[in-house]
């Protein structure tokens, strides 16, 4: 059975969200809302993509952001040209780069963070299932 999957979190500041992760990651705004029930909100993706990200703001009682540093969003880039490319937009777009808490991330990809402390790890390797 497909499922499509929806990363849901909540930010501080939406606009500079969608800023950065259409920029770093090349997402597109795919849909939003504004006052819905007190929230504001945008789902990010890309046509074709079975996942997307969904981001929100509370206007009321705004839920502020508390990630720990595993708790990551993963991109495998196999090609290492492309990769190297995706880390230059991360950084352009406003992302740190810093050191992985785990150092398996940091041997073959590189973390960034975002304004809020949600980390991003990209990758330079094919996804595979590990037996």
């Amino acid at each position: 059975m497909p499922y499509h999957l929806r990363l849901a979190r909540p930010v501080s500041n939406l606009k500079q969200t969608i800023s950065m992760y259409t920029r770093g990651l090349g997402l597109h705004v795919i849909g939003d809302f504004q006052d819905h029930e007190g929230f504001d909100g945008v789902m990010l993706g890309m046509p074709g993509m079975d996942y997307h990200f969904e981001f929100t703001h509370c206007l009321q009682s705004p839920v502020y952001p508390s990630p720990t540093h595993e708790d990551l969003i993963v991109f495998y880039i196999d090609d290492s040209e492309e990769w190297q490319g995706a880390c230059d937009r991360m950084l352009d777009a406003g992302f740190k780069q810093a050191s992985s808490f785990n150092p398996y991330w940091d041997a073959r990809g590189l973390t960034f963070i975002d304004f809020d402390g949600y980390r991003v790890v990209l990758q330079n390797a094919a996804w595979q299932i590990l037996k």
